[in-house]
């Protein structure tokens, strides 16, 4: 079986809006994380649709699919977890125990705010997971990249910091998502972990780097881009636009 995860934990604190989270927020004529499932509805390849959403907004997300999706017979929403590999596991312990596991199924992991996914990203890291374990998506890095060797988030305009390194741009990727897994693999990493290694992980992928294991890369696109601030909203609109006008 291949499933796909959506993953709908954010919130909407960045766009000045404690009451909506940012992917339910309209984006043309639908919300944000519909053009998202959408995607995977359309994807011959995808078995189940897995929504990881707050408990809160079960229903409302179940209503939204109910309005704006016409099949929908292969999507469950269930409750995420307080962090995104928490909501992963989450996803994957109702898989495990409404279907079942074999080491032959896969996971597709994707974030709900990334409504510019296409088929080719997604049929890429389903081939590729063949002769993998672990698949990310990611583009060249275009921008120079600071390190200050510092775990804190600046805050202000970063005046107290200092650049402890600039590494080269040639060997630097943006990551974005899906992240694609064998299953029990995943599982297996994961439950390998202290709670030490758990409280730094940024994704799932970083389970399997942490863990001395491979990872491939699929590459992704400029336009897949992850809304997180009313500037990244206003650039989807755009780039919806320009697709609307083709």
């Amino acid at each position: 079986m291949i499933y796909a995860e959506i993953l709908a934990g954010g919130t909407g604190t960045r766009f000045g809006n404690k009451d909506l989270p940012k992917q339910y927020m309209m984006l043309g004529s639908k919300p944000i994380i519909i053009h998202t499932i959408e995607q995977f509805v359309i994807s011959p390849k995808i078995d189940k649709i897995i929504i990881c959403t707050p408990k809160e907004w079960i229903n409302y997300t179940e209503d939204i699919i109910n309005k704006y999706i016409e099949n929908y017979d292969n999507i469950e929403v269930v409750e995420g977890g307080s962090t995104r590999n928490e909501s992963i596991m989450s996803g994957l312990n109702h898989i495990k125990e409404k279907y079942g596991i074999t080491k032959k199924d896969i996971v597709v992991t994707h974030d709900a705010v990334r409504p510019f996914i296409n088929q080719r990203i997604i049929d890429d890291n389903i081939k590729a997971i063949t002769s993998c374990d672990a698949i990310d998506t990611a583009i060249p890095a275009t921008d120079t990249i600071i390190d200050t060797g510092l775990d804190t988030v600046i805050d202000g305009d970063g005046n107290d910091f200092m650049i402890e390194s600039i590494p080269n741009r040639s060997s630097l990727w943006y990551g974005q998502t899906p992240q694609t897994f064998k299953i029990t693999k995943l599982i297996d990493m994961y439950n390998s972990l202290t709670n030490e290694e758990k409280e730094i992980l940024t994704d799932a992928c970083k389970i399997f780097v942490l863990k001395g294991e491979n990872v491939k890369i699929v590459k992704g696109e400029t336009f897949n881009m992850k809304i997180t601030n009313v500037f990244d909203l206003k650039m989807a609109e755009a780039i919806l636009m320009e697709r609307l006008n083709d």
